[in-house]
Formats: C-alpha cells, structure tokens, sequence
C-alpha cells in the first residue's frame, strides 16, 4: 500500500516547511490530515517517513542507524568522528558505558548538593527582581542547566565555571546558527573565528580534567570523565564525549522546567496542588534532598504532563537498514523513519482532550492503559538519551526549589510560541515572580 502525504514540490518540500512555521508543526500538520504514518518531503533525504502511533512505532524500535546527513552540522564540534551518528557496532558499548554513569542513582547523588547550590542561587536572583519585573525563564534556566552538566562533565572544581558557559554559547551558536540558516549580516569570519577559539578553549578545559584524573589530583572528580578514562579511552574521544553530553544537555532540562513553569502559571488550581505538596514533604526545608524526589509524586506528573504538551527535543530520526513492515506499508531500506514526538504525544486516540494540561494522566493507573511508546520526551530504542534519568533528577530539583520559594504569573500581554531551534523553543517566556509563604507566615 502506498504511504500517503503531500504531493512533491518542486523546493523539496522547504517552502511547506517553512509555512507551517517550522518542522515540528508541518509534522502534527501533517498527521492530523493524512494519519498515523505520512511520506513527506525533505531536503536531502529521499525518503522521509513520519510515524505517530506508538503502536506502529515499535517496528522500529530496534533500529540503532541515525541518517548522518541530517547530524552532519555538529561533525565540527567532534575530533574522533561524529558521536551522533556512529555506527552501531561502536555504539553499543559506548552507550553502555555512558548509562553506567548518567543512568545511575549514586552519581546524581554525588552531584545533588552541587546542583541544590546551583538553583538556590538562581532563586535568590530571582527574589531580588520578585514584585518588579519579569523573568526570562529560558534565559536563566538554560544557562543553569549547562552550569549543571559543566559541573557533572567537567567536576566540581572548574576554575571558570562562567567561561565554560560563554564558550559553549558561542559555540553553539555558531554552529545552530549554521543549521538553521541564520542570515550572515557581515562578520562571518569573525564569529567563525571566536567559535574556534572557544571549541579549543572546551578541549583544553577537559584535557587538564582528564590529567588531574590520571594524577589523581582532583578533588572532586567528574564521574563522567573518570569511567571514560577507566575504560581507556582515548583524550580525543573523552573530550567529543564530555562536548556531546554538554549539547544534549544544555537546553534540554532549562526549556522542560521553563514550559512547566508556563504551564503551571496558566494553571493556578495545579500549581498550588504541587505547592501543597512541596510543604508537606519538606515542611520548613527550602531545598529537597535527593531521597524526597521519590515523594514528589504530583510535581514528577506535572513535569511529564508539560513534556508531553512540548516535548524539548521535537523529533527524532533513524535510517532503516533493510526493508520494514510498518502495519499495512513497506519502508524501503535507506528510509529516514522521523519520530514526531510532538504527534505522538498529541495523538488524540491515546491522549484524550490532547491539547489540555492534566498531570494526572501519569497516575500510575492511566499510564498503564497506554502502549509503551504512547510517551517518549526522550525518545526510544538505543539511541534514545542516556541522560535521561539525570534530567528528570536535575529538572524535579529546580522546580522543587523554585516553586518552594515563589508563586509563578505570566506576565501581562507576553504571548509565548513555540519554536523548534533544536529543542523546542520559545523567543522566551516572561513570567511575575512573587514571594510564596506558608503556613503561619502566610500573608
């Protein structure tokens, strides 16, 4: 049976993508008109295939091959080949020792204290400006996530912890900047040569981490870095490793408490059921510790329910190896298969009322009735993100200190769109701050 779609256009298919307002809503676009799997148009790949039915979806679920033309933006970045698209046989244990390390309680225990100091102290930046402006929520909340994972990647004692930050950005917005097709507007050899120059600074950064751990001088270690360099990996591909981490992490766990901030914001009856929570489960503490993650049973549904409304990684993308029987349909060998994780999670045959906010889809009793890749903000299969469970930790920590301390509005007149820019993005989102009290403090 044929796959339905558009018909083909002579710019393949960028101007449809473009009028639609970006990839991510051409896709839901596209579902919503020609059904759970779509053939589209794409530049530079031949045959591009949308799936958003998570009971289709797991015929692919095995497939370890990302198509290399579309990561090939970030081959820059990398000295040792690029990690986003390696191939299977090197991948496997590679991604096995990454999520001996990201995957595991004892590191994100290690690291918690760290991360408690980092968000405390953008709360008491923020509760200077509470009462007379707005904050930038996706400003502020990204540069903390990359604070976050510098002090996981790099260990707690980086001399330049602000450095790091700048270079990254710079970094990043070089080469996004490459991708997305930013116009020039003159000094492109200038910004070039800045990013080279802060890539080398990166590199540099990681390489006396690496010798202190070879030393055996470094104080607070990064356990990242030490189980590569158990391994025997070589400098090169520790620091593609340590630089990888940073990108998957930079904005992924800023923009998920961002959009469940703004969330929380339009939905006062829900936040103060996750405030009640919060006073309940640490009384007078302001900040969780670790073991309490696991009591914030109603702040965790809440996070998944904005994750699910905007997902911060919008799609995902495999290449079939051979051909593949998708229900009625045939994918030919050489297919981009694109995970729409914006459709899936607003597939209205598993997602009632998809559009409305209700964190109580995640009760345990609700998520059972659902097929297993009915939710997938971090995508599937073994190319799925071995930061996983750090984010959800990093993510439940700074909405448990923020929302202990504030009560979040949006502000007046500030629309909040979506973009995909990597992540799914906003231009920002501008919300009050004020003051929250309990108890006999209550005012």
């Amino acid at each position: 049976m044929n796959i339905p779609g558009p018909e083909p256009r002579s710019d393949g298919g960028v101007g449809a993508v473009a009028a639609a307002g970006g990839l991510h809503t051409y896709q839901l676009r596209l579902h919503a008109e020609y059904g759970p799997v779509v053939r589209f148009q794409l530049p530079g790949v031949e045959t591009a295939v949308s799936v958003a039915d998570p009971v289709l979806l797991e015929a692919t679920a095995h497939i370890d091959k990302r198509p290399e033309s579309l990561f090939a933006f970030l081959a820059p970045l990398f000295e040792t080949g690029n990690l986003q698209v390696m191939p299977a046989g090197e991948h496997t244990p590679w991604r096995r020792l990454l999520l001996s390390v990201l995957a595991g309680r004892p590191s994100h225990e290690r690291h918690f204290t760290q991360f408690t100091a980092l968000a405390t102290a953008l709360a008491d930046r923020w509760a200077e400006r509470a009462g007379r402006q707005p904050v930038e929520l996706q400003k502020d909340l990204t540069e903390l996530s990359l604070r976050m994972i510098c002090a996981y990647a790099l260990g707690g004692d980086t001399a330049d912890p602000g450095g790091i930050v700048a270079a990254f950005e710079e970094v990043l917005t070089e080469y996004l900047g490459r991708l997305y097709e930013v116009p020039d507007g003159g000094g492109r050899e200038e910004r070039t040569r800045r990013a080279e120059e802060a890539l080398a600074h990166l590199r540099a950064t990681v390489d006396r981490v690496v010798l202190a751990h070879h030393r055996g001088s470094h104080p607070d270690k990064s356990d990242l870095i030490g189980a590569l360099v158990e391994a025997g990996e070589r400098p090169a591909r520790i620091r593609d490793t340590v630089m990888v981490a940073m990108l998957a992490a930079h904005h992924t766990t800023g923009v998920a408490v961002s959009w469940t901030l703004h969330l929380l914001g339009r939905h006062p009856e829900v936040a103060e059921r996750v405030a009640d929570e919060l006073d309940r489960v640490l009384g007078d503490r302001p900040v969780p510790e670790y073991a309490d993650l696991r009591r914030l049973t109603y702040l965790e549904m809440a996070l998944k329910e904005s994750m699910r409304l905007y997902p911060p990684g919008p799609y995902g993308a495999r290449e079939t190896t051979v051909a593949l029987a998708l229900g009625d349909y045939e994918i030919p060998a050489g297919a981009t298969i694109f995970y729409p994780f914006w459709a899936v999670h607003m597939n209205p045959d598993y997602w009632p009322e998809p559009g409305t906010f209700m964190p109580e889809r995640f009760t345990p009793e609700e998520a059972a009735k659902r097929p297993r890749l009915a939710y997938i903000p971090f995508g599937l299969g073994p190319r799925s993100c071995e930061g996983a469970a750090l984010a959800m930790a990093e993510a439940q920590l700074v909405l448990a200190v923020l929302l202990k301390r504030f009560r979040f509005r949006p502000a007046p007149e500030h629309e909040v769109t979506p973009t995909e820019r990597f992540v799914l993005w906003a231009d920002d989102i501008r919300m009050t701050v004020s003051p929250r009290r309990t108890g006999e403090e209550a005012r």
